[in-house]
């Protein structure tokens, strides 16, 4: 085999950089199932999961592969990882006064604890990591805290995501404020608004 064909071929198979496995972390209903919805459309035309308003929605680690963001005239290929929502406490109690039988609630919370124990493991596994936090809530709390410590300690380069800020309430400052070590990114997962800097930040600082 002639050289240029050769070292073609070595490039080709060894060459291609590997898709990052970009993982969704947050507490519950910080809206990381919506965010990953709107960017899986964006670039797949598909959506990732079901949302609810009902806490612990997504118990399981879901996946889409092959999720190819291109921005500023970098493409970024993803594993998209959508995390189970972290919770130092899951009591069945706090399902019951969405409608669900004692049994259902119990189920849930049962099933939720499981997807928390995953979403840890994940951690040794995760090449870049999106924390979702909801703008609309106090960021100093000790899940925030926890994912973000456990995250600096692997040294896994982290984008935090200010998202709801479509909400009246919203103060996204507050998370920027808490957390001056990381870059923020203000958006709106439900309305899609400043999803475009996420991209950019995404290809800036992923690896």
């Amino acid at each position: 085999m002639p050289w240029k064909k050769f070292f073609k071929w070595f490039r080709g198979i060894f060459g291609k950089r590997k898709a990052i496995r970009l993982g969704l972390y947050g507490p519950p209903n910080s809206g990381k199932t919506t965010l990953a919805n709107k960017i899986c459309r964006d670039w797949t035309g598909e959506e990732m999961g079901k949302t609810s308003e009902v806490p612990h929605e997504t118990r399981e680690v879901q996946k889409k592969e092959h999720v190819v963001v291109e921005s500023d005239g970098k493409k970024i290929e993803m594993n998209l990882l959508d995390m189970p929502g972290i919770a130092t406490k899951i009591d069945f109690e706090e399902f019951l006064g969405f409608g669900l039988s004692k049994s259902e609630a119990q189920k849930r919370a049962k099933e939720a604890t499981k997807g928390v124990i995953e979403a840890i493991k994940w951690l040794e596994d995760v090449d870049t990591a999106l924390v979702v936090m909801d703008s609309t809530d106090d960021p100093y709390t000790q899940v925030n805290i926890t994912i973000i410590g456990n995250l600096e300690a692997r040294d896994i380069p982290v984008i935090i995501v200010a998202n709801k800020i479509d909400l009246k309430d919203a103060k996204p400052e507050a998370i920027k404020e808490a957390f001056p070590q990381h870059p923020v990114i203000e958006v709106s997962g439900l309305k899609g608004d400043h999803v475009e800097d996420l991209y950019r930040a995404i290809a800036k600082h992923s690896r």
